[in-house]
Order: structure tokens, then sequence, then C-alpha cells
């Protein structure tokens, strides 16, 4: 299974403005529609027609690369004990993680942790498949509403970000504002929406794929086939994919994510992408001592 291609920005706009002009129904009736824009049209159409629930959780789905395509198994293993660790500094403990994976990871004595095993021994490039497993195992969960999030086994959590996903209530979140480091460099940038004074800044969504928490409830069998197909594309497509859902994403209100890059497992090195968020890192680098201060307060002592 590979990631499946974008749809392309034109025809994106078009739907959305036919989803709200006339209604998921007749867009429906279009044969060309990928899997995942026919998911989030029989979401929105399944929402239209349930009471809607409060998040009481929040889920984190993490595919873990196998110990057979890395070169330092414990190197990854550490990274991911860093990524585990900044879920328990969270202020409020509602959360749950779950990691996907052939080997089974150490993992801290947490309840709230565990391992899904992943059996699938087709060749390739699996984390797509592992996303779909993940996707598989929150439609079998039958607890509270929630809100799920694919997050990257080496990036680290803000300790507050559960409790403004669970106190603001929003239609879904997206980390548009985070932290890029570039380890090998010992650098760090501001990701941020582009704006007059900064027009080739990023924002952070743009350039990690742990950035968007959607609404799940277990009492529609939409919500998680929705997530399984959405997490087949790069996360770029993940904003419009939940506006078509009828969820459009809300900021969170500060970085929320530190994404570290070159530090010689990276998904991305991988497949040989890293090289123009390096450059970033260095165009946009932090320099002012307060909030390399905050950074570290938040995320580098973990």
């Amino acid at each position: 299974m590979a990631q499946v291609p974008a749809t392309p920005k034109a025809r994106r706009w078009l739907r959305l403005v036919e989803a709200r002009a006339f209604g998921p129904e007749r867009l429906l009736a279009q044969e060309d529609l990928q899997q995942s824009e026919r998911a989030a049209l029989k979401l929105r159409l399944a929402r239209a027609d349930a009471p809607s629930r409060d998040a009481e959780r929040v889920f984190f789905l993490i595919p873990l690369v196998s110990r057979a395509h890395v070169g330092d198994w414990d190197a990854v293993t550490a990274r991911l004990t860093r990524t585990l660790a900044s879920f328990q500094a969270q202020s409020d403990p509602r959360w749950e993680a779950v990691i996907c994976c052939q080997d089974a990871p150490p993992l801290p004595d947490d309840s709230r942790i565990r391992h899904l095993p992943f059996e699938d021994a087709e060749p390739g490039n699996d984390k797509w498949r592992k996303l779909d497993a993940l996707a598989r195992a929150l439609a079998e969960d039958a607890g509270p509403a929630a809100y799920a999030m694919s997050f990257d086994a080496d990036d680290l959590l803000h300790p507050s970000a559960v409790g403004w996903m669970l106190r603001g209530q929003g239609p879904g979140w997206l980390v548009e504002t985070g932290y890029v480091r570039d380890v090998a460099a010992r650098r760090i940038a501001l990701a941020r929406p582009p704006s007059l004074v900064a027009p080739r800044q990023r924002a952070f969504w743009k350039l990690c794929g742990s950035c968007a928490a959607l609404p799940h409830d277990p009492n529609l069998p939409e919500s998680a086939a929705f997530l399984g197909a959405m997490w087949q594309h790069e996360h770029r497509m993940f904003p419009y994919l939940a506006a078509l859902a009828g969820a459009p994403l809300q900021p969170l209100p500060e970085p929320a994510v530190l994404y570290e890059l070159n530090h010689g497992e990276n998904f991305g090195a991988r497949r040989g992408r890293v090289s123009f968020k390096t450059r970033f890192v260095e165009r946009f680098e932090i320099e002012d001592r307060a909030t390399l201060g905050s950074v570290a307060r938040h995320f580098a002592e973990i």
C-alpha cells in the first residue's frame, strides 16, 4: 500500500464549494472522487443526523518503523520513549496512545499506552498500512467521543495540548505554529503561517504529519472509516478533508508540537525529503534566548 496522491488544489476548492452549496449527496454522485473524499462526505451526512457529543479524551495513533528497516533500533525506541514521555507530561491526563509495529517496543508501565501488533508481511514502506490498521483498531473502540491524532514516533507534544483540545471542544484542531529542530545542526526554528513580513514562512502542518486532531465518535462507523482513508494521504490533505467532512479545523493556541529532523532515523530522510526542511530551519532559526528557554521548558527537557 503506497501513499495516496493528493487531490489537485483547484479541485479541492471546487468540491468544498459544491458541498456547501448543494450538499454532500450531489457530490457523492460523482464517479471521480477519491476514497477519502467519499468517506468524508459520508461522515458529513452521518453527523447531520446524529447528536453532537463532546470529546472526552485524545487518541494518539503511532505507526512505528520495524526493527528490520532501521540501522539503530535502540535509537528509534529511545525517541519513541521521549514522545510517550511528552504524552505522560500532559497537564490533562485524558489521553491514550496506540503504537503499531511488528516489534513490540519497550513501553512505560502506563495503562494508557499499548502496542498494536502488525503482521502484514507485504514488502515496501508499511507506514500507510499501519495507519490503516490503527484506524481499524479505533473502529473497534466503543468508548466515549474523542479526538484522534496520527502522531510520528519522534515528535514531541506541548504539555498543555490535550487540555487545550478538551477544554476548547472545537470541530477539530490544527497545529499551525510549531517548532522544527535540526538535531544534527543544533538549530530550532518556529514554523507558522506566512505573512507580509515573513512571506517564505510555512505553517507547521505543511512540514510535519503530527499536526491534526480530528473528532471521532465511536457511535458512527463512518468516523473511523474516514480517518483511515484520510491517513492514507500526506498531511497537507488533512485540513481539506476535515472541511469536506463538515469539521473545519481550528488552530491550536500556541506552538503545540516539536518536530525533530536529521537525527539519523527520520522517515523523511529514508525517502530523501528533509533537505528543504533543513534549509527552512537555517532561514528561520530562533536566536532569542527567552524563546529558546520556553522551548527547553516545554520540550527539550522531556
